[in-house]
């Protein structure tokens, strides 16, 4: 999830939203993971199925984390 660009529902959501921010942040963290795994010259099989529940669970996240977005876009 790109946070260098300008989203006024995601900002808003950031401030007021402790269950946003915790998805924001475990997405984030997913994806600081996924950067380690994927500099490894030969990732074990463990590794690899990390790799992949990881990706699983991050775009889970970022389902979560887009349909709270547009919950709020819509309330508001």
């Amino acid at each position: 999830m790109d946070l260098s660009t300008v989203d006024p529902v995601r900002d808003e959501l950031m401030k007021t939203s402790s269950v946003f921010r915790d998805l924001v942040h475990q997405h984030q963290d997913f994806e600081t993971r996924l950067a380690e795994l994927a500099h490894l010259t030969y990732p074990s099989d463990d590794e690899q199925l990390e790799e992949i529940n990881l990706k699983k669970k991050k775009l889970l996240i970022k389902d979560e984390i887009y349909a709270m977005m547009q919950q709020h876009s819509v309330s508001h």
